[in-house]
C-alpha cells in the first residue's frame, strides 16, 4: 500500500471530517503504511492531501477552519456528514494538465477508466457492445447503441422514505444515462460528428453524455452551444479517472421506453442491465444486498487502488500527465 492509498483507507475508515494529523495517527495504529527514518511523516501527508486537492480528485474534498487549517472527507460520504457543517463551501479546484500526444491506445482501452470515475459517483455502468446486437456488422449500430450505459440509484437514509418513494412513482428512484466515448475530438467536425452521434444513441436515457479523453482547447464555445441546444453533458476523461471532469452538465429527460424496447430487443447486455436494475430496485430489504452485489458483478470492472490505475495506463500505452 502506497501512502496516497494509506490515505484513502484512513479516510475511508474515519468516514467524517478529519485532519492530516488524524489521518497520520490512524495509519499508525493501523500499520496501513511503514514511514521508515523519515523524519516528518505528518507533513507528508498534510502535502499529498494538498496535492489530492489541486489535481481535482474527485475522491476527496476539504473544508476551510478556524487558524486557516483544513478538515478532509471522502466525497462519496457526504451525505453520511452533518448537512449544516458541509453547507460551507468545500475546495476541490483542479488544475488545468497537458496530456502527451502518444495515440496506440484503443476506444475501448478507456472504459475502465470511466467505469472507475463513474463507480466514484456511485454510478453502475456496463459496456454495451453494438457488435454482439442483431445486425450488429452493420455501421449504422454506432447510431443506435450507447458505448456504456449506467445507473444511480436515489439514495434515501430511511426504508420508510425508500417505500414512500417507490410508491408515488417508481421511475423517480433511479437514473438512467449514456456515454459516448472518444479517445479525442480535434476538430469541429469531429466534435459535431461525436456529439450528434451521442444525441442519437442517448434518447432513450434521462442523461446523455459525450466523454473523451482529449478536447482541443479551440473548442470550448463550440461544446457550450451544442450543450444548451440539445442538452448533452461532456465530460473529459483523465488518465487518473478520479480527476476526469464534466465540462458541461447533461440536461434531464424522461425515458423513453420504446427506444428502451428495441435495444433489450437486439442487445442482450442492454437487456440484462435493464433487468438486474429492475432486479436491485424492486428487491425486499433482506435481498438488497446480494442483489446489488449482483449488479456490481454484471457491470464493467474498476480500479480498487491507484497502483492499479498507473500499471493499466502504461500497459495499454494510454499517455500519462506530465
Amino acid at each position: 500500500m502506497t501512502v496516497k492509498e494509506a490515505i484513502l483507507k484512513s479516510l475511508e475508515d474515519i468516514n467524517g471530517l478529519t485532519n492530516y494529523m488524524e489521518i497520520h495517527d490512524h495509519i499508525i495504529n493501523k500499520n496501513y503504511y511503514h514511514f521508515g527514518s523519515a523524519k516528518t511523516p505528518p507533513a507528508t501527508i498534510s502535502a499529498l492531501l494538498g496535492d489530492l486537492i489541486r489535481n481535482g480528485d474527485t475522491r476527496v474534498k476539504r473544508l476551510k477552519q478556524s487558524g486557516g487549517t483544513y478538515s478532509y472527507y471522502l466525497t462519496k460520504n457526504e451525505q453520511e456528514i452533518e448537512i449544516e457543517i458541509l453547507s460551507r463551501s468545500t475546495d476541490t479546484s483542479p488544475i488545468k494538465i497537458n496530456k502527451s500526444k502518444v495515440k496506440t491506445y484503443t476506444e475501448r482501452d478507456l472504459h475502465k477508466l470511466l467505469s472507475s470515475y463513474l463507480k466514484n459517483t456511485k454510478i453502475y455502468s456496463k459496456t454495451i457492445f453494438h457488435e454482439h446486437s442483431k445486425n450488429g456488422k452493420d455501421s449504422n449500430q454506432i447510431w443506435t447503441h450507447p458505448d456504456m450505459i449506467g445507473v444511480k440509484l436515489l439514495n434515501l437514509q430511511t426504508k420508510v422514505s425508500q417505500n414512500f418513494l417507490k410508491s408515488i412513482n417508481r421511475v423517480d428512484t433511479f437514473k438512467l444515462s449514456s456515454y459516448e466515448l472518444k479517445k479525442e475530438i480535434n476538430s469541429d467536425s469531429e466534435l459535431k460528428k461525436a456529439y450528434f452521434q451521442a444525441v442519437s444513441n442517448s434518447s432513450w436515457a434521462n442523461y446523455g453524455y459525450l466523454v473523451a479523453y482529449e478536447f482541443s482547447d479551440s473548442l470550448s464555445d463550440e461544446m457550450e452551444r451544442l450543450n444548451q441546444s440539445f442538452g448533452i453533458g461532456i465530460i473529459e476523461l483523465n488518465a487518473n479517472p478520479y480527476q476526469s471532469k464534466i465540462l458541461f452538465p447533461a440536461n434531464y429527460r424522461d425515458l423513453d421506453f420504446k427506444t428502451i424496447d428495441k435495444l433489450c430487443k437486439i442487445n442482450k447486455e442492454f437487456e440484462q442491465f435493464i433487468e438486474q436494475t429492475d432486479r436491485l430496485m424492486t428487491a425486499q430489504e433482506r435481498y438488497y444486498k446480494s442483489t446489488e452485489k449482483e449488479l456490481d458483478e454484471f457491470c464493467d470492472s474498476y480500479f480498487e487502488i491507484d497502483t492499479e490505475i498507473e500499471k493499466y495506463c502504461i500497459d495499454k500505452n494510454i499517455p500519462i500527465e506530465d
